[in-house]
């Protein structure tokens, strides 16, 4: 299933598509050595588009961030990204990683996380530019951090320090924003905070992102496009053409229905009857081949 012309019947209006996408693969094939992650993976995203990235642990989804990275090189087809081919150190591109605990006793203040993005190839604290100073100042502002931007990171709850990582990947004015897993271990009010704000970024900014999660309800108000990689195969386009009863078993070639339950979505296994977190392969045999 391509993106192009995918269907959207609610949920954000797609942004004019007259400028250059924000990335386009084509045919791509992702390996490593003898293991292919994903094949022939063919998906257009227009710039200002999110992007949510969704399939079980170990079916590729970081390894799609790193190859727009620049860090994980295709065995087959091409990645545009931003108008050329992706590479290290990509200037217009923001990362926010997994979320991952500080020391407590660790002396980095919250402030000085942010700076890493200005000029995160030195440690310099305390000799930025005012210029420079004034960005990591906005950057703490637009995330709500500014209280507690003196304070060590390892004192700050889950939810604070991951506000700080995305001041750190957004102080630098990026044009495309990978965020990689940015709601793992936080509760349900950071992780609506932490959509939120992502979100709003992009609307307001005109900001592409791609968004890996294992759970699309968060960012579904968000969410322009999906894509669901489950070991080979694929499905990419809108949240009501992908995550669909038929979509879901073909990828998984097991029956899956997909329910509507509240606003939420809610995958269920006939073979178990239970709902499952789309996150969580076992429940399934191993598929093998492409979908597209």
């Amino acid at each position: 299933m391509s993106t192009d012309g995918a269907r959207r019947h609610d949920g954000p209006a797609l942004p004019a598509t007259d400028a250059e996408p924000a990335m386009c693969f084509d045919r791509a094939t992702l390996a490593y050595g003898d293991r292919v992650v994903w094949s022939e993976l063919s998906m257009t995203v227009p710039q200002g588009e999110f992007l949510a990235v969704l399939g079980p642990n170990g079916s590729g989804k970081t390894s799609l961030l790193r190859a727009l990275l620049g860090l994980a090189p295709l065995a087959g087809g091409s990645l545009d990204v931003l108008g050329g081919p992706p590479h290290r150190g990509n200037p217009d591109i923001g990362y926010v990683p997994q979320h991952g605990g500080f020391d407590r006793d660790v002396p980095l203040r919250g402030r000085d996380l942010v700076a890493l993005g200005v000029d995160g190839h030195r440690w310099g604290f305390g000799r930025l530019s005012r210029e420079d100073r004034a960005k990591v100042d906005s950057a703490l502002e637009d995330v709500e951090a500014r209280p507690y931007a003196d304070v060590p990171i390892g004192r700050l709850s889950g939810g604070e320090q991951q506000r700080l990582r995305i001041a750190q990947a957004l102080v630098g004015n990026p044009k495309l924003l990978l965020c990689d897993e940015p709601l793992a271990s936080l509760d349900m009010r950071y992780q609506q905070e932490i959509t939120d704000l992502i979100g709003g970024w992009s609307r307001e900014k005109g900001g592409t992102v791609v968004f890996v999660t294992h759970d699309v309800n968060p960012v579904l108000g968000f969410a322009h496009r999906v894509v669901f990689v489950v070991n080979g195969r694929w499905a990419a386009g809108s949240p009501d053409d992908v995550l669909t009863s038929e979509t879901m078993s073909g990828l998984y070639d097991a029956p899956v229905e997909v329910l509507r339950v509240r606003g939420r979505i809610v995958v269920v296994g006939e073979s178990s009857g239970a709902g499952f977190d789309i996150d969580e392969p076992h429940h399934f045999p191993e598929p093998v081949g492409a979908h597209h």
